[in-house]
Protein backbone atom coordinates (compact mmCIF):
# COMPACT_ATOMS: atom_id res chain seq x y z
CA UNK A 1 0.00 0.00 0.00
CA UNK A 2 1.45 3.66 -1.26
CA UNK A 3 2.13 5.90 1.56
CA UNK A 4 0.32 8.63 0.96
CA UNK A 5 1.64 11.08 3.24
CA UNK A 6 4.98 11.87 0.99
CA UNK A 7 5.20 11.80 -2.92
CA UNK A 8 6.15 8.60 -4.55
CA UNK A 9 9.76 7.98 -6.12
CA UNK A 10 9.30 5.32 -8.26
CA UNK A 11 9.45 6.50 -11.79
CA UNK A 12 6.61 5.85 -14.39
CA UNK A 13 6.96 3.57 -17.45
CA UNK A 14 6.80 6.66 -19.91
CA UNK A 15 9.59 8.57 -18.46
CA UNK A 16 11.46 6.81 -20.49
CA UNK A 17 12.13 9.11 -23.47
CA UNK A 18 13.33 6.06 -26.25
CA UNK A 19 9.87 4.24 -25.47
CA UNK A 20 8.07 4.14 -28.79
CA UNK A 21 5.59 1.22 -29.49
CA UNK A 22 2.15 0.92 -30.48
CA UNK A 23 1.18 0.10 -26.55
CA UNK A 24 2.61 3.91 -25.75
CA UNK A 25 0.09 4.62 -28.79
CA UNK A 26 -2.33 3.27 -26.72
CA UNK A 27 -1.73 4.51 -23.70
CA UNK A 28 -1.79 8.02 -24.88
CA UNK A 29 -5.51 7.37 -26.73
CA UNK A 30 -6.74 6.10 -22.96
CA UNK A 31 -5.24 8.72 -21.11
CA UNK A 32 -7.06 11.45 -23.29
CA UNK A 33 -10.23 9.27 -22.57
CA UNK A 34 -9.69 9.46 -19.12
CA UNK A 35 -8.65 13.37 -19.01
CA UNK A 36 -12.04 13.42 -20.98
CA UNK A 37 -14.01 11.66 -18.71
CA UNK A 38 -13.13 13.13 -15.69
CA UNK A 39 -13.23 16.93 -16.45
CA UNK A 40 -8.90 17.51 -16.87
CA UNK A 41 -8.94 19.79 -20.15
CA UNK A 42 -11.62 22.29 -17.89
CA UNK A 43 -8.57 22.91 -15.64
CA UNK A 44 -6.26 24.68 -18.37
CA UNK A 45 -9.14 26.28 -20.18
CA UNK A 46 -11.19 27.51 -16.72
CA UNK A 47 -6.64 29.18 -15.74
CA UNK A 48 -6.92 30.88 -19.26
CA UNK A 49 -10.31 32.40 -19.30
CA UNK A 50 -8.85 33.75 -15.96
CA UNK A 51 -5.69 35.10 -17.48
CA UNK A 52 -7.68 36.51 -20.67
CA UNK A 53 -8.06 39.71 -19.69
CA UNK A 54 -4.44 40.26 -19.53
CA UNK A 55 -3.64 38.87 -23.03
CA UNK A 56 -1.94 41.10 -25.29
CA UNK A 57 -3.36 43.21 -28.43
CA UNK A 58 -3.11 43.20 -31.53
CA UNK A 59 -0.90 40.08 -31.79
CA UNK A 60 -1.36 36.45 -31.19
CA UNK A 61 -0.68 34.85 -28.03
CA UNK A 62 2.14 32.76 -27.66
CA UNK A 63 1.62 29.56 -25.59
CA UNK A 64 3.69 26.85 -24.67
CA UNK A 65 2.81 23.46 -23.41
CA UNK A 66 5.87 21.72 -21.46
CA UNK A 67 5.64 17.92 -21.51
CA UNK A 68 3.05 18.11 -23.84
CA UNK A 69 2.63 14.11 -24.55
CA UNK A 70 0.18 13.46 -27.40
CA UNK A 71 -0.58 17.01 -27.45
CA UNK A 72 -4.27 16.74 -26.60
CA UNK A 73 -4.19 19.32 -24.08
CA UNK A 74 -2.80 21.91 -26.65
CA UNK A 75 -6.07 20.53 -29.01
CA UNK A 76 -8.12 21.75 -26.47
CA UNK A 77 -6.75 25.20 -26.19
CA UNK A 78 -7.07 25.78 -29.96
CA UNK A 79 -10.63 24.68 -29.96
CA UNK A 80 -11.18 27.28 -26.81
CA UNK A 81 -9.37 29.96 -28.53
CA UNK A 82 -10.90 29.36 -32.16
CA UNK A 83 -14.44 29.73 -30.21
CA UNK A 84 -13.44 32.82 -28.70
CA UNK A 85 -11.67 34.18 -31.42
CA UNK A 86 -8.45 34.43 -29.70
CA UNK A 87 -5.01 34.21 -31.94
CA UNK A 88 -2.68 31.92 -30.78
CA UNK A 89 0.53 30.44 -31.37
CA UNK A 90 0.79 26.91 -29.75
CA UNK A 91 3.68 25.31 -29.01
CA UNK A 92 4.39 21.62 -27.38
CA UNK A 93 7.29 20.52 -26.30
CA UNK A 94 8.31 17.20 -25.31
CA UNK A 95 11.80 15.18 -25.27
CA UNK A 96 10.39 11.93 -26.32
CA UNK A 97 10.89 11.98 -30.47
CA UNK A 98 7.43 9.66 -30.63
CA UNK A 99 5.66 12.26 -28.63
CA UNK A 100 6.50 14.58 -30.86
CA UNK A 101 5.20 12.80 -34.05
CA UNK A 102 2.73 11.27 -32.82
CA UNK A 103 1.07 14.35 -31.42
CA UNK A 104 2.16 16.54 -34.64
CA UNK A 105 -0.14 14.01 -36.71
CA UNK A 106 -2.93 14.32 -33.96
CA UNK A 107 -2.60 17.72 -34.90
CA UNK A 108 -2.83 18.10 -38.27
CA UNK A 109 -6.05 19.46 -38.88
CA UNK A 110 -4.66 22.51 -36.13
CA UNK A 111 -2.75 25.24 -38.06
CA UNK A 112 -2.06 27.45 -34.86
CA UNK A 113 -0.09 24.00 -33.31
CA UNK A 114 3.95 23.08 -33.66
CA UNK A 115 5.56 20.72 -31.73
CA UNK A 116 9.72 20.60 -30.23
CA UNK A 117 11.42 18.17 -29.33
CA UNK A 118 13.39 20.12 -26.03
CA UNK A 119 14.91 19.75 -23.00
CA UNK A 120 13.16 22.28 -21.27
CA UNK A 121 16.39 23.08 -19.09
CA UNK A 122 18.65 23.69 -21.60
CA UNK A 123 20.23 27.20 -22.14
CA UNK A 124 18.46 27.18 -26.10
CA UNK A 125 14.68 26.45 -24.12
CA UNK A 126 14.92 28.61 -21.41
CA UNK A 127 16.05 31.57 -23.86
CA UNK A 128 12.64 31.23 -25.40
CA UNK A 129 9.78 33.73 -24.00
CA UNK A 130 6.20 32.69 -24.02
CA UNK A 131 2.81 34.73 -22.76
CA UNK A 132 1.54 31.51 -21.24
CA UNK A 133 3.25 28.42 -20.53
CA UNK A 134 1.24 25.40 -19.35
CA UNK A 135 2.12 22.10 -17.37
CA UNK A 136 -0.67 19.78 -17.50
CA UNK A 137 0.34 16.42 -15.84
CA UNK A 138 3.58 17.10 -15.77
CA UNK A 139 5.17 18.45 -12.48
CA UNK A 140 4.54 15.14 -10.96
CA UNK A 141 6.95 13.68 -13.09
CA UNK A 142 9.86 15.31 -11.42
CA UNK A 143 11.76 15.71 -7.69
CA UNK A 144 10.82 18.23 -5.49
CA UNK A 145 14.30 19.70 -6.05
CA UNK A 146 13.99 19.49 -9.85
CA UNK A 147 10.55 21.25 -9.58
CA UNK A 148 11.61 24.42 -7.68
CA UNK A 149 14.22 24.94 -9.99
CA UNK A 150 11.73 24.85 -13.21
CA UNK A 151 8.91 26.95 -10.71
CA UNK A 152 12.02 29.34 -10.53
CA UNK A 153 12.82 29.00 -14.40
CA UNK A 154 9.11 29.84 -15.42
CA UNK A 155 8.61 32.36 -13.97
CA UNK A 156 11.20 33.91 -16.05
CA UNK A 157 10.06 33.08 -18.95
CA UNK A 158 6.27 33.56 -18.65
CA UNK A 159 5.54 37.19 -20.06
CA UNK A 160 1.73 36.42 -18.22
CA UNK A 161 1.28 33.86 -16.39
CA UNK A 162 2.35 30.19 -15.74
CA UNK A 163 -0.86 27.47 -15.72
CA UNK A 164 -0.42 24.34 -13.80
CA UNK A 165 -2.71 21.27 -13.70
CA UNK A 166 -1.53 18.08 -12.08
CA UNK A 167 -2.79 15.84 -9.27
CA UNK A 168 -4.07 15.19 -6.08
CA UNK A 169 -2.59 12.80 -3.87
CA UNK A 170 -5.44 10.68 -2.05
CA UNK A 171 -6.18 7.66 -1.28
CA UNK A 172 -9.48 7.66 -3.43
CA UNK A 173 -7.74 9.14 -5.99
CA UNK A 174 -5.31 6.50 -6.64
CA UNK A 175 -7.89 3.15 -5.85
CA UNK A 176 -10.34 4.71 -8.01
CA UNK A 177 -7.80 5.34 -11.29
CA UNK A 178 -6.33 1.76 -10.44
CA UNK A 179 -9.48 -0.14 -10.22
CA UNK A 180 -11.16 2.26 -13.77
CA UNK A 181 -7.65 1.45 -15.28
CA UNK A 182 -8.02 -2.74 -15.16
CA UNK A 183 -11.74 -3.02 -15.32
CA UNK A 184 -11.52 -0.98 -19.13
CA UNK A 185 -8.80 -3.37 -19.66
CA UNK A 186 -6.05 -0.56 -20.18
CA UNK A 187 -2.84 -1.19 -21.82
CA UNK A 188 -0.09 -2.09 -19.08
CA UNK A 189 1.40 1.34 -19.57
CA UNK A 190 -1.64 2.97 -18.11
CA UNK A 191 -2.45 0.52 -15.42
CA UNK A 192 1.26 1.01 -13.92
CA UNK A 193 1.78 4.41 -14.52
CA UNK A 194 -2.14 6.49 -13.80
CA UNK A 195 -2.04 5.10 -9.71
CA UNK A 196 1.52 5.36 -9.97
CA UNK A 197 0.87 9.48 -10.88
CA UNK A 198 -1.06 10.07 -8.79
CA UNK A 199 1.05 8.41 -5.85
CA UNK A 200 3.80 11.00 -7.40
CA UNK A 201 1.00 13.85 -7.24
CA UNK A 202 0.63 16.75 -4.73
CA UNK A 203 -1.25 17.78 -1.74
CA UNK A 204 -2.43 21.42 -0.96
CA UNK A 205 0.49 21.67 1.27
CA UNK A 206 2.95 20.40 -1.07
CA UNK A 207 2.22 23.01 -3.47
CA UNK A 208 2.21 25.38 -0.86
CA UNK A 209 6.06 24.55 0.33
CA UNK A 210 7.31 24.31 -3.36
CA UNK A 211 6.25 26.96 -4.23
CA UNK A 212 7.56 29.21 -1.11
CA UNK A 213 10.96 27.12 -1.61
CA UNK A 214 10.70 28.93 -5.66
CA UNK A 215 10.29 32.03 -4.36
CA UNK A 216 6.76 32.43 -5.58
CA UNK A 217 4.53 34.52 -3.48
CA UNK A 218 1.50 35.47 -5.70
CA UNK A 219 -0.29 32.35 -7.19
CA UNK A 220 -3.88 30.86 -6.98
CA UNK A 221 -4.33 27.62 -5.97
CA UNK A 222 -7.13 25.89 -6.33
CA UNK A 223 -8.84 22.21 -5.81
CA UNK A 224 -10.63 21.10 -9.07
CA UNK A 225 -13.27 17.84 -9.69
CA UNK A 226 -11.55 14.86 -10.07
CA UNK A 227 -8.76 15.41 -7.66
CA UNK A 228 -6.79 17.93 -9.41
CA UNK A 229 -4.84 21.05 -8.18
CA UNK A 230 -4.85 24.14 -10.88
CA UNK A 231 -1.80 26.20 -9.95
CA UNK A 232 -1.67 30.10 -11.35
CA UNK A 233 0.89 32.31 -10.88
Amino acid sequence: MPDFTTRAREEELMDDLTLASDALRQNLDELETINTWLGGYRVVLNALSRLQPRFPAGRALRLADLGSGGGDTLRHIARWARRRQVPVELVGIDANAFMIGYATEKARDFPTISFRQQDIFSPGFRRQPFDVITCSLFCHHFSDADLVTLLRQLREQAGLGVIINDLHRHPLAYYSIKWLTRLLGGSYLVQNDAPLSVARAFTRADWTALLARAGIEKYELRWQWAFRWQVIF
